[in-house]
Order: structure tokens, then sequence, then C-alpha cells
């Protein structure tokens, strides 16, 4: 698919429910992740949640813009039934009607197609190279909305007395973890003042 073949594809405007939830082009939603890592994002960050995207609607269907293996668009459905329980919240903007514009949303967009594909990234580098799933929600509303979600961190930031969260690290990093990375958490999102939640199961 061309970019604006992507672009327009994926700002139809309108949805349909799913579970009760009224999706809306730049809802964030959040979720637990049945991922080898999940455990150990959760009890780092103090957070359930360790993993969430961007809902855009295509051709009337809603899907989430997720940084999996690799980044893509996946049906709303099947990424609520992935998630631990099914249970996932939903938030938006609180002046979304002001600040989501169509030009807006499809800048949103564009930023997104050039990071669609990107291989999934193990280490949480600040960069474009690979993309783990808050820094791309992070990043696609900075870029194309000049919105920051949260605040950036570093690796030290975090909880990491866990064993199951050192286990994790030293899986990753071996001994030289890198504590003064930057990254931002789903939980930094999840906290952000500019999202209202809309939805949760």
């Amino acid at each position: 698919m061309s970019r604006t073949a992507f672009i327009a594809a994926t700002l139809m405007l309108a949805g349909c429910a799913q579970d009760g939830y009224e999706p809306r082009n730049g809802d964030v939603v959040f979720q637990t992740s049945r991922s080898a890592q999940s455990l150990a994002i959760q009890l780092a960050t103090n957070s359930p949640y360790s993993h969430m995207g961007i809902v855009y609607i295509r051709d009337g269907q809603p899907l989430v813009f997720e940084a999996v293996q690799p980044v893509k668009l996946t049906p709303l459905r099947t990424w609520i039934e992935r998630g631990e329980k099914q249970h996932f919240v939903a938030k938006r903007l609180r002046d979304a009607d002001s600040r989501l514009t169509p030009d807006i949303l499809r800048k949103m967009v564009a930023v997104g197609e050039r990071l669609t594909g990107k291989d999934y990234d193990l280490y949480f580098e600040w960069s474009d190279d690979r993309i783990y799933c808050s820094e791309l929600v992070w990043k696609v509303f900075e870029r194309g909305a000049g919105i920051r979600l949260g605040d950036q961190q570093t690796i030290a930031d975090f909880d990491l007395s866990h064993p199951a969260v050192q286990a994790k690290l030293k899986e990753r990093y071996g001994d030289q973890v890198p504590l003064d990375e930057v990254v931002v958490s789903p939980v930094a999102i999840f906290n952000a003042s500019e999202l209202a939640t809309v939805y949760e199961n």
C-alpha cells in the first residue's frame, strides 16, 4: 500500500462499538500483555499495564497501531483478545475534538507509516532503528501532533529490585545495563494529565 493510500484508508471516521467501547481516531488503549517480559515491566513500573497502542479507524473498522514484531496495525478485536483476560482501558485526549483535527491525524498517521515494519525493540533504546510500544505512541503524538504524553525517564528511575526484573535485565544486557537510557513507559502515558479514561472493562 502506498503512503497516501495508507493515510487515507486509516482515517475513515466511522467506527463500530467493541464491548461497549466507541473507538475514535487517536484513542490510546492499554492492556496487560501475555508476553514473556510483561511481568518484569509491571514490576519495574508498578503498573498492571505493559502494552499499549493507538486506535485508528479504517473502512469503518477499528485497528490498533502497535509495536509488536513488527510495528503494524492490528484489528481491535484481535488486540483485545490477546491481552490478559481481555481487559483493556481506552483513554482519549481531553481536548481531542479541537486538537486531533483531520490534518493533525493525517500527520500522526504519516509519522507512524514511517515506523511501520520496524522490528520490536527488546532493548528499549531511544532510536528509530527498533521501536517498543510506548515509544511508538509517544513519538507519533509528539512528532505528529506536538503533544508529549507522559514524562521521559531513564531505566535507573524504575524499580529494578525484584528478581524477575533483574533476571530480565541480565538476559537482555548482561552486566552492562544502560541505566541512563532514555525511555518512556506505558504507565507514564497512562498517567498523562492530557488523557481521560473513556472506557474500561
